[in-house]
Parts: structure tokens; sequence; C-alpha cells
């Protein structure tokens, strides 16, 4: 039996309990957030490093969550925010391009034991590695986590009209490059 989120909270605002609660809001949402973050910088090793930072910040910021948005809106926000910051940073450690990043990316995609190009679902991931990073991040969030506009609306601080737009040119990209490739 899952304990809700309003039930994890006081129990992480209780110190005999706060470690605990804390290991519970992780087992709970740590796979879900993994698979978020590792879509966003497509390598294991980065993803497993993007989301302990995003576990050290929740852990330190927790304490003054003041629910005004679920719970796992604002993991994701933290997660989201940590996979932007480190995607920046490998932009700036190698003085590259983000088109040289992109191809890095589609280059791990096909590196993986499993590849096969005549597939579709690594059809998808290649397509899905040549949008821009927003696209990418909203296409993600809508296809894959299923999340409604408003929720990703209050991770991405983005209106709705601009994240149905986003998602509808990534999925016509998307449908392109399956098509041509």
């Amino acid at each position: 039996m899952q304990i809700d989120d309003k039930e994890l909270l006081f129990q992480f605002r209780q110190s005999a309990t706060k470690e605990l609660a804390f290991t519970a809001i992780v087992k709970k949402y740590q796979e879900r957030i993994y698979w978020h973050v590792r879509r966003m910088v497509i390598d294991h090793e980065d993803a497993n490093d993007v989301l302990q930072n995003a576990f050290i910040k929740i852990w330190k910021g927790l304490e003054n969550f003041r629910e005004d948005s679920q719970l796992y809106t604002w993991l994701y926000r933290i997660a989201t925010n940590e996979s932007l910051s480190f995607l920046d940073q490998q932009k700036k450690k190698g003085a590259i391009s983000f088109n040289d990043i992109e191809e890095g990316f589609s280059n791990k995609v096909k590196a993986d034991e499993n590849f096969d190009a005549n597939r579709l679902e690594w059809k998808l991931q290649l397509a899905i590695q040549q949008l821009p990073e927003k696209q990418r991040l909203v296409f993600n969030l809508r296809y894959y986590d299923e999340m409604p506009y408003e929720e990703m609306s209050k991770i991405l601080e983005t209106s709705e009209g601009a994240l149905k737009a986003s998602y509808h040119h990534a999925a016509k990209k998307i449908e392109e490059f399956i098509k041509n490739n």
C-alpha cells in the first residue's frame, strides 16, 4: 500500500520519520522521474547523475515545499531543471553546438546493443533526438508520460497554448523523419 503524498510530506516534516518519508518518496517516484530524465539526456550514466542531483535538491528543498502544486509536479520541475542544466553544461564544456550534441545523442541511441534501425521505436527515438530541446521535452512529457498540458504548464512555466503548439510541431517533425528514414 502506498502512502499518499500529503501523509508523506507530513511524515517528512517530523524529525523522527523524516528519512523514512524521503525514502518512500524516492521509491514512489524514482522510476518515473528516471525515465523522464533519461529521455532528455539519453545516456543511462548521465541520467543517474542528473537524478541523484535532483534528489539532493529535493531533499534540501522539501522542507520548504509549500504544496502550491502537487508533489509530483514539483519533483518533475526539479528533475527537468536539472536535466536542462546538465545539457547546458555539456554544451559549455565542449564549446560545441547543439547540433553536435544532437548528433551525439543520435550516436548514443545507435550504440545501444539492442538498436535496430528498422524497428519503429528506434526510428521514433532517433526522430525525437532531432527535435529542438523544448520540443523534445514537451513531446516526451506528453507522449511518454501522458502528462496533461495544464500540469506541463506548471512544470515548464509556459502557457498551455505554447505547449500545444510545440507538441504539434514536434509531432509533425517526427512524422516527417519517420516517413523519410
